[in-house]
């Protein structure tokens, strides 16, 4: 097992963890949510099972992985885009626990059949 490779994986899933944790339970004010342990767990505990098998089967494709770096323009946009909307989902859905149920349906016209 490669020491430095182990310690970069593992240095990347909990600054991963860390950021989203933030982004949930600051805008929430509370750990007492429930959905977002929950969240946290369905999308951490499995890339973990998914490094610790990489790690033992192909640190080659571990360390790929670990140092994706996308090269074309039209990529590295779509990857800021995506940042941004899964930015806002995080902090929205912390929102919605700390004010309730947010509503955007004044926005939109529905009529009346």
């Amino acid at each position: 097992m490669n020491a430095k490779l182990f310690s970069q994986a593992i240095i990347k899933v909990l600054s991963g963890f860390i950021i989203v944790a933030a982004l949930l339970f600051i805008p929430a004010w509370s750990l007492k949510y429930f959905q977002a342990w929950l969240f946290l767990g369905v999308l951490f505990v499995p890339m973990l099972a998914a490094g610790a098998v990489m790690m033992k089967k192909s640190p080659r494709l571990l360390k790929k992985r670990l140092n994706n770096k996308e090269e074309q323009s039209e990529q590295k946009l779509v990857i800021a885009l995506s940042a941004l909307m899964f930015l806002a989902a995080f902090v929205s859905a912390g929102l919605c626990f700390r004010f309730g149920k947010l509503s955007f349906s004044h926005m939109f016209y529905t009529p009346r059949l």
